[in-house]
């Protein structure tokens, strides 16, 4: 049986949305800038502010009962429920270490019937501590965790699971720039269903 490992943030639901709708925008409404149009993540050269007055911002909604109100995406879960029974799923996640708890609880809340691990790495704030391992998901699939195919949205924490010879698939946001619709992404996903098929897949060059 393969191993799915999950992004959580804009893969299993939509913070980046949610956030700026929710967050952002209420309190800077004069904001040029919409959802379709953050072509850059962080987002904060778009908009006109300091890094760090973004993952203020970023953080507060994290621990807010907003964030705790999101809703999965609905494609990915409607993909769970027809085909998560057929794959062994973990979450990997980049978040800071103030919000992780709240991270594990919703994937658990919503997935958990199907995602049985939550694992992730510190995302940097300068009040928190610098923990000593695990710093990027590279870093996590390098200790060998075995993860057969890898799904995120950020091309970074993509190339990063391609170095270490997993295969990926990047989930369709406005700041990577992927072609494929989420259907076209969800259908490939879904030719895995099969364990010896899908290891063909694996092998070959469906996925990259």
């Amino acid at each position: 049986m393969l191993t799915i490992a999950w992004d959580v943030d804009d893969v299993l639901n939509n913070l980046m949305r949610a956030w700026f709708e929710q967050e952002w925008l209420p309190g800077h409404p004069d904001c040029p800038c919409r959802y379709e149009g953050i072509t850059e993540n962080p987002p904060d050269r778009l908009l006109g502010v300091a890094r760090s007055d973004y993952l203020d911002s970023l953080d507060r909604f994290r621990l807010s009962p907003a964030a705790g109100r999101l809703e999965p995406t609905p494609e990915v879960i409607a993909w769970f429920h027809r085909h998560g029974h057929r794959f062994r799923h973990m979450a990997l996640t980049a978040t800071p270490l103030r919000s992780a708890h709240l991270a594990a609880e919703w994937v658990l809340r919503h997935y958990g019937r199907w995602i049985r691990s939550f694992h992730f790495v510190p995302s940097p704030r300068k009040d928190e501590p610098d923990l000593p391992y695990d710093r990027t998901k590279e870093d996590f699939f390098r200790r060998g965790n075995k993860v057969d195919l890898f799904i995120d949205d950020n091309p970074i924490h993509i190339d990063a699971a391609r170095r270490v010879g997993i295969r990926t698939l990047i989930m369709p946001r406005p700041w990577n720039g992927e072609r494929q619709t989420l259907s076209a992404m969800l259908d490939t996903l879904s030719l895995l269903d099969n364990p010896s098929r899908g290891e063909s897949l694996l092998g070959g060059n469906e996925l990259t």
